[in-house]
């Protein structure tokens, strides 16, 4: 069963993919997918910048299938600090609320980022 994915998945998604530029695993550019250490399912880590990075596809793939590597990535790429604190916040309750101010902050990333005024219609 596949996780609906909605408009601040979306916003997230470009964010993340800006953010990093350049597949953080292997350093090609190119069509970048963004991906999660812990799955979009645990919702208090679903918007969480620090659970997430891009990848490009075949690196996404190769890590999705190999836990070991993905998890060590993951904590290499953190740090054993801020990798524990993720995990920590992966098992508490996503408050609902928070989807506004979490929209709000990614589109204000992303104008930085991007340079761009506007992004209302996103």
């Amino acid at each position: 069963m596949r996780i609906k994915i909605d408009p601040l998945d979306t916003l997230f998604s470009r964010f993340i993919r800006l953010r990093d530029e350049v597949c953080q695993y292997c350093g090609r550019g190119g069509r970048l997918e963004t991906s999660h250490f812990h799955g979009r399912r645990k919702r208090s880590v679903r918007y969480d910048t620090d659970n997430a990075c891009a990848l490009c596809y075949s690196c996404h793939r190769f890590l999705g299938e190999n836990p070991y590597a993905h998890t060590e990535f993951f904590r290499k790429r953190l740090g054993t600090e801020k990798f524990e604190a993720l995990n920590i916040r992966a098992e508490m309750v996503f408050p609902k609320s928070d989807k506004e101010v979490i929209k709000a902050s990614l589109k204000e990333k992303i104008k930085l980022l991007e340079g761009k005024d506007d992004l209302q219609n996103v």
